[in-house]
């Protein structure tokens, strides 16, 4: 008996963590993210102001708690798209280009994502955002080591993750940001990287 109560509440929990979420993402794409508040999006989500915040410390939680699961798996397709054989550059390209796919179906909200993670290091979604971040960090740093770079894999990982960092934020500031138009500035960048490591 003791076993069903459990599932029972995680089910509970887990539906009140959607309810958060989806009334989160709803203000913040509808509002905007300085209008939005806490109290609002508790009532969105038919919840009291501390429930809210057993899930999130700030909004600026609330965007990772929005993003972190579907970040997680997207992160898990990045990582297994490069394929084998390919120049190193377009490996990397294959990575990152699952990211811009992924932001072009939601530019509002990804506006505020890349805008609020630049100093995110504390909140309850905080290990999670940058447990995320370091597993794509690592997948880079694989594909650079496989690639026989020179210099340090570690080193030429993070120059990596800063061009596409950079790249991902120049191009979801556009009115209409279009994947294509993204991916295909990010190849440009990626070679011209790559060809400045030989």
């Amino acid at each position: 008996m003791a076993g069903h109560k459990s599932s029972v509440r995680e089910r509970k929990k887990l539906a009140t963590r959607e309810r958060i979420r989806a009334a989160a993402a709803d203000l913040f794409t509808r509002r905007g993210y300085g209008a939005a508040t806490m109290r609002q999006i508790a009532r969105r989500a038919h919840v009291g102001l501390g429930t809210l915040f057993n899930y999130a410390e700030d909004k600026r939680d609330l965007v990772f708690l929005i993003f972190n699961e579907e970040l997680n798996a997207t992160t898990d397709v990045a990582l297994a798209a490069p394929r084998p054989g390919q120049p190193l550059a377009d490996q990397l390209l294959a990575a990152c280009a699952v990211h811009y796919r992924w932001l072009a179906e939601k530019p509002a909200l990804a506006r505020i994502l890349l805008q609020e993670l630049t100093f995110y290091s504390s909140g309850k979604q905080a290990a999670t955002f940058h447990g995320i971040r370091r597993r794509l960090m690592e997948g880079i740093e694989a594909l650079v080591r496989k690639a026989k770079v020179k210099e340090d894999p570690a080193l030429v990982a993070r120059y990596v993750f800063f061009v596409y960092s950079a790249s991902l934020r120049w191009w979801i500031a556009s009115p209409k940001p279009d994947p294509r138009a993204g991916i295909a500035d990010l190849r440009r960048l990626l070679r011209l990287l790559v060809a400045g490591l030989r």
